[in-house]
């Protein structure tokens, strides 16, 4: 698994500022969480889409593919940083 979080920067309020993934080998969205400007937290897994957010229908590019959009920064993060949003998304 690989686990990423991703700072949109833009300036559009109903849009997500953090994206963080969960990826399998493929790089498939396995689980997401969304923090929106105002701090809400969607979520998405195979089972729920929460709201707007869903699964991305197509595998995420490479980190250096992401970072080469200036809107984003990628970083690879630990399975527990993920973890820990992801309970706080969820509770």
């Amino acid at each position: 698994m690989t686990y990423l979080k991703v700072k949109w920067i833009h300036a559009h309020p109903n849009q997500p500022v953090l994206i963080y993934s969960e990826l399998d080998h493929d790089r498939w969205e396995l689980r997401k969480v969304e923090i929106f400007p105002d701090g809400r937290m969607l979520y998405a897994d195979p089972e729920v889409e929460f709201k707007e957010t869903g699964l991305s229908m197509e595998p995420l590019p490479s980190l250096e593919k992401i970072a080469a959009d200036p809107e984003f920064e990628p970083e690879v993060i630990s399975k527990a940083e993920f973890e820990k949003i992801w309970e706080k998304a969820t509770a």
